[in-house]
């Protein structure tokens, strides 16, 4: 029992040595590789900050200052632990090879995944559209909150938000109407009525709802022919945030100054032969256009 103990001891003892001569041989370059890891990936923080804020100050996208703040930062980092490496005495021939073979696995398992960022890339440098801009793709429609690598999200109209993935987004038509929507919406107006006075109080009564300055002007005018009467066309543009809102008010105060100017409407007329001269559900109807 006491030849146990004694050999145990023994072997802890030459642990200890090993230990403490390996602390001593390597411990300062041990120490020295883990110091410059930190203040180096501290440094790459601080360069892809500062390339992303240059690039935002020179006029660029946030997307693509964003992404290439990032990229600059991997490519610091990938220095940095090549060094990092050599300085522990590893080569990194073997590890290049084994990323390789990884890579192509990798590529193989999840290529529906990589084909998002493959289209990420492409949004990125393309720039079809940017932060901020409403864009229709497909059924989906919304104002451009962030555009990642994966994905793109949009705000829509209340709020919600809108993911969609990056490959569904590359090789289909893109719509992009900036910052603004435009609404259509079609009056019904009586045979009799004076066209003149019906626009003249339809473009009074959005200039009064649109705050002034706002560019490009309502148009306001005839826009075709119903059985029986005449279609007063009106086409506003509102911004993207606000398009429910302001699309409501506007109908709002146009029946209003159309009713107050004494412009009969178009009544009497069979419902299916209204809705077939004025394509909507109503008198007044909005549509969006690009």
């Amino acid at each position: 029992m006491e030849k146990t103990v004694e050999a145990n001891i023994e072997q802890a003892s030459k642990l200890v040595d090993t230990l403490i001569d390996f602390g001593v041989k390597y411990g300062f370059q041990i120490l020295g590789a883990l110091v410059f890891l930190l203040i180096g990936l501290k440094l790459a923080s601080w360069v892809a900050a500062r390339v992303t804020r240059t690039a935002e100050g020179r006029g660029m996208d946030v997307t693509l200052s964003r992404f290439m703040g990032s990229a600059v930062k991997i490519l610091i980092v990938v220095m940095l632990a090549i060094i990092t490496l050599g300085n522990f005495g590893i080569s990194i021939a073997p590890l290049i090879a084994l990323a390789g073979a990884g890579a192509f696995g990798a590529t193989m398992a999840i290529q529906g995944p990589l084909s998002n960022y493959g289209a990420g890339l492409s949004i990125i440098l393309g720039r079809p559209f940017t932060v901020g801009n409403t864009i229709t793709v497909g059924q989906a429609s919304g104002v451009v909150e962030e555009v990642k690598m994966a994905y793109t999200r949009l705000v829509g109209e209340d709020g919600e938000r809108i993911t969609i993935p990056n490959k569904d987004i590359v090789g289909r038509v893109i719509v992009n109407s900036e910052t603004r929507r435009v609404v259509q919406t079609k009056i019904a107006l009586s045979g009799e009525a004076d066209l003149d006075k019906a626009v003249a109080a339809a473009r009074a009564a959005v200039e009064r709802v649109q705050p002034a300055g706002e560019a490009p002007a309502a148009q306001v005018g005839l826009h075709d022919f119903t059985f029986g009467g005449l279609v007063l066309g009106v086409r506003f543009w509102v911004p993207s945030s606000e398009y429910f809102e302001r699309r409501y008010a506007v109908n709002a105060a146009v029946l209003a100054a159309l009713r107050g100017a004494g412009i009969p409407l178009l009544t009497g007329v069979q419902p299916a032969l209204a809705a077939d001269a004025l394509s909507g559900d109503g008198m007044l109807e909005g549509r969006t256009e690009a």
